[in-house]
C-alpha cells in the first residue's frame, strides 16, 4: 500500500489581484449565491483581490454537501465522505492549516458484489483519501470564518429571484427570504456581478427568468445530477467490554447492491468519536426511484440492505436519514465555469468538472480568477 501523501507547505500562491495573466480591475460589489466549497473558494479569492463580496446561503451552516449530522454518540459525514488532493492549488490552500485534515485508512476501499462479498474487480487507484477533523464540515467552516467574521456571509437566506436593480439597471438585485420563515423577505441591491455556486438545476431556476442568460440555461439543462438517500446508523452496544466493532473488518466499501452504493464506518475516521457508527449512501437509481418515500420507509429498506452486506443484524441505537436531491454528477459541463461578460453573471460548482470536493474548489477558484 502506498504511504499517505503528506501535504507540503509551498510558497504562497498568488492572489487573484497578483495573477500575472490579468491586470487588476476596479473593485466590484459581488454576490456569491451558495456557501459550499465552490462558493467559498470563489468568495475568498475575490475578497483577496479587493472586491466587496456578500455570500448568500440558504442553509443554517456553510459547507453544502460537506454537511455534518451530529448526535450524542458522535458525528456523521452526511454528504462528502473524503477528498483527494491532485491540484497543486488545492494542496497549497490545505497546507495553510495542516492540522485541519488527515489521511484516512479508506485508501484500501473494498469493492463488494451485491451479496456483500469482496469482488475480484480491479481495486481503485491507490491514492490518499483525506478527511477534515473532527468532521468534514470543519473544512468549509474554517474557510468561511474570515468571511463570517467580516459580516460577509448571510445564512438561512434563500435567494428567490435575480433581477435588474430597480434604481440602477446596470446592476443586479436579489430577492431573498428567510429559510425558516418565508414571510421574512429582503431585497439586496447594488451588485455589479452575481455568481451562482449552486447545483445546475438550482442555478438554472434563478437564471431562466432573467431572460439574459439563454445560453447558460440551455447549457445547464444538459447537466445530469443524481439524487442520494443517506442513512446514519449508531451501534452503541459495540462499546461493551471485549467488543470494539461490529461486522466486517473493512472501513469503507463500494457496493453493487441495487439499494446501496457506499458504506463507511464513521468511527474509523481520524479525529472521530469511537462509538460504532456507519454512513450508508443509496445508489443513484434507487434514490431516484424512492425520492418521494418518507424517512421511516427509506430507513427500513436501507437497514435491511445494510445487514445483508455487512452481516450486522443488531438493532441500532440511533437511526436517521437525509435526502440529497442533487448529490452526484452524472454528466459534467467539461469546463470549470460559465461566465457571461455582458451580463456579469457566472456559474460554478463541482458538476462543472466532476463530482469531487476538489472539483468544486477548482471551479470556484477559476471563476473568481476570471472575474477578478
Amino acid at each position: 500500500m502506498t504511504a499517505p501523501r503528506t501535504l507540503r507547505t509551498p510558497a504562497p500562491a498568488p492572489t487573484a489581484a497578483q495573477h500575472p495573466r490579468r491586470a487588476r480591475h476596479r473593485p466590484q460589489v459581488i454576490a456569491v449565491i451558495g456557501a459550499g466549497i465552490a462558493g467559498l473558494a470563489c468568495a475568498r479569492t475575490l475578497v483577496q483581490a479587493g472586491h466587496q463580496v456578500k455570500v448568500f446561503e440558504q442553509g443554517a451552516d456553510v459547507g453544502g454537501r460537506m454537511a455534518v449530522h451530529s448526535t450524542s454518540h458522535g458525528s456523521f459525514d452526511s454528504g462528502a465522505q473524503y477528498f483527494t488532493v491532485r491540484d497543486a492549488r488545492f494542496e497549497q490552500v490545505l497546507a495553510l492549516d495542516p492540522k485541519l485534515c488527515r489521511p484516512w485508512s479508506a485508501t484500501t476501499i473494498r469493492v463488494l458484489d451485491s451479496a456483500g462479498r469482496v469482488a475480484t474487480a480491479v481495486p481503485p487507484p491507490r491514492e490518499s483519501h483525506w478527511v477534515a477533523t473532527p468532521h468534514m464540515q470543519s473544512l468549509p467552516a474554517a474557510w468561511a470564518k474570515p468571511l463570517v467574521d467580516a459580516g460577509r456571509v448571510l445564512t438561512q437566506c434563500r435567494v428567490t429571484a435575480l433581477e435588474r436593480d430597480r434604481l440602477d439597471p446596470t446592476r443586479w438585485q436579489l430577492q431573498t427570504e428567510n429559510s425558516l420563515d418565508s414571510t421574512e423577505q429582503t431585497v439586496h441591491a447594488g451588485f455589479d456581478t452575481v455568481l451562482l455556486a449552486l447545483p445546475a438545476p438550482l442555478a438554472r431556476a434563478l437564471l431562466e427568468p432573467t431572460g439574459l442568460a439563454d445560453l447558460h440555461c440551455q447549457t445547464l439543462s444538459e447537466i445530469d445530477i443524481a439524487p442520494c438517500w443517506t442513512l446514519h446508523l449508531t451501534f452503541a452496544q459495540a462499546q461493551q467490554p471485549g467488543l470494539t466493532t461490529l461486522g466486517p473488518h473493512w472501513n469503507a466499501a463500494r457496493s453493487t447492491h441495487h439499494r446501496i452504493a457506499w458504506l463507511a464506518r464513521e468511527s474509523s475516521k481520524p479525529g472521530r468519536a469511537t462509538t460504532e457508527r456507519w454512513t450508508v449512501q443509496a445508489s443513484p437509481a434507487w434514490s431516484q426511484e424512492h425520492r418521494n418515500d418518507d424517512g421511516p420507509r427509506i430507513q427500513a429498506k436501507l437497514q435491511k440492505a445494510f445487514a445483508e452486506i455487512t452481516g450486522i443484524h443488531a438493532t441500532p441505537s440511533h437511526v436517521s436519514s437525509r435526502f440529497w436531491p442533487h448529490a452526484q454528477t452524472v454528466s459534467t459541463l467539461g469546463h470549470p465555469f460559465l461566465w457571461n461578460d455582458k451580463t456579469h453573471l457566472g456559474v460554478c460548482g463541482d458538476w462543472c468538472l466532476g463530482a469531487r470536493v476538489e472539483d468544486a474548489f477548482v471551479s470556484g477558484l477559476e471563476l473568481a480568477l476570471k472575474v477578478a
